[in-house]
């Protein structure tokens, strides 16, 4: 199926040539960009530590990554503009969001790129939190790829609390890993489960 534009396409040409910038800038090291499937929809599961973690996967990505994004910031004017331009979509943390569910399904059947933080949320630095059951149901709902990220760094670079980035402060480190196979047909709470112990062992 020919994918229907939700992004802006001027918007990440512009973005995929200025972005070795900022991966130069932020000391951002990358390995298993190859484990990222060229086309077809797949989900990107990764832990989450700060506010930068998106911008970061976006900067070593091969593709766009959209991502699915806590309501409140569709609140924010400004912000709220940029992660529209830039395919995020909202959803509610607490409890099941059936219409984001839904829009990230149809999303990885028109073939795009759907970043997931299965945490629900910002973890402690060096942290992991455990992982929210809705993970596990839209991968059984789903036979795309689950590609497994593990990020760090970034939560020295950017902490919680911070106004801005602190750059330069420590390298960042993304390490991709191969997809994961998934019993889809297993409960959901244990496909999150499995799902977060892939990341964790990156």
């Amino acid at each position: 199926m020919e994918e229907s534009l939700i992004y802006s396409e001027k918007g990440y040409r512009f973005w995929f040539r200025v972005r070795p910038v900022f991966k130069k800038l932020l000391r951002v090291e990358v390995s298993g960009t190859e484990n990222i499937p060229e086309k077809g929809g797949c989900i990107i599961a990764s832990n989450h530590r700060s506010n930068l973690d998106p911008f970061v996967l976006n900067v070593i990505s091969p593709r766009p990554i959209l991502f699915m994004a806590k309501e409140e910031l569709f609140k924010i004017p400004v912000l709220s503009w940029l992660i529209k331009k830039a395919g995020a979509f909202p959803v509610k943390r607490n409890g099941r969001d059936i219409k984001a569910m839904k829009k990230a399904l149809t999303l990885l059947k028109e073939g795009y790129c759907i970043g997931i933080f299965p945490e629900g949320g910002r973890a402690k630095p060096k942290e992991f939190k455990n992982p929210q059951s809705g993970v596990g149901l839209l991968v059984s709902k789903t036979e795309a790829p689950v590609i497994p990220v593990r990020i760090e760094g970034t939560d020295d670079v950017y902490p919680v609390g911070s106004k801005f980035p602190k750059v330069g402060k420590s390298i960042i480190t993304v390490r991709i890993g191969s997809p994961i196979e998934i019993d889809r047909t297993a409960d959901y709470r244990e496909i999150s489960k499995e799902i977060m112990e892939r990341i964790k062992k990156l």
